[in-house]
């Protein structure tokens, strides 16, 4: 089976303009994200709007792609850009751009779910929460939940704590309950990227802010793989500086 990686990056940003060419540890956070990448050995490639990112990619020597401005999600963006590099890849994975600590364990197991499972049409990530990150960490709306069933489908994600334990106090949920966090990498196959960038928002995406819902509320089935890692997104310049000190914790 033959796979592309796939990395949306775009300029614009309500809270963080210019986001992938942020230095980390001197290097441009798109620039990390692909040596990520690259550790796979799979095919990849930059998608995005703006020339100043595809220059720098360009110059570090990774292929790029130009995009349209319009799109409104990066699952756009990388259908545009599989389309445009005419590949004959099966499965496309999606690596966010802003996901400079993004294991290459993590793209091998998405890649893995759909070699083990050729019926796949589309896979993510979840991790075990940790107890000890605490309650705080737990309610923060930008910390996405899911909930997925015994065949490891997904049944749900939500902004929210999913599920909620019923007559037991909120102080004893993460004694009661394994909660599990999202980690926002997919698997698609080809087909059925071209199938979904054509669904119009759906209410519950409207409702939680979560691309991923649309696919549920129309039908798709999403195969959940399990990782030990977590991620972080950059999305504001303090976790710019908490991406800064993870790197330094990490010796890089």
């Amino acid at each position: 089976m033959k796979f592309i990686c796939l990395i949306p990056a775009r300029y614009e940003s309500s809270r963080f303009p210019g986001k992938p060419l942020a230095k980390i540890g001197g290097e441009e956070m798109i620039i990390r994200v692909c040596r990520q990448v690259e550790k796979t050995g799979i095919e990849l490639a930059v998608a995005t709007d703006d020339e100043r990112i595809a220059n720098c990619v360009r110059k570090a020597g990774y292929n790029v792609v130009m995009t349209s401005l319009s799109h409104k999600s990066g699952t756009e963006r990388i259908e545009e850009a599989y389309r445009k590099l005419g590949s004959d890849a099966e499965v496309v994975i999606n690596i966010q751009g802003d996901e400079p600590f993004i294991q290459p364990s993590q793209i091998n197991k998405i890649a893995s779910l759909f070699e083990n499972e050729p019926d796949i049409k589309l896979a993510t990530l979840t991790k075990q929460f940790n107890p000890e990150d605490g309650f705080d960490a737990l309610f923060d709306p930008n910390l996405v939940k899911l909930i997925y069933d015994d065949n490891f489908n997904a049944i749900y994600f939500s902004r929210s704590i999913i599920p909620y334990i019923r007559k037991t106090d909120w102080k004893n949920w993460l004694k009661e309950y394994q909660f599990h966090t999202h980690i926002g990498i997919y698997g698609y196959k080809a087909e059925t990227l071209k199938e979904i960038v054509k669904l119009p928002e759906s209410t519950l995406e409207k409702a939680e802010s979560l691309e991923q819902l649309r696919w549920l509320q129309n039908g798709y089935k999403i195969k959940v793989g399990l990782t030990e890692f977590s991620t972080i997104g950059i999305d504001t310049i303090e976790d710019l500086r908490c991406a800064e000190k993870m790197l330094e914790d990490l010796g890089n």
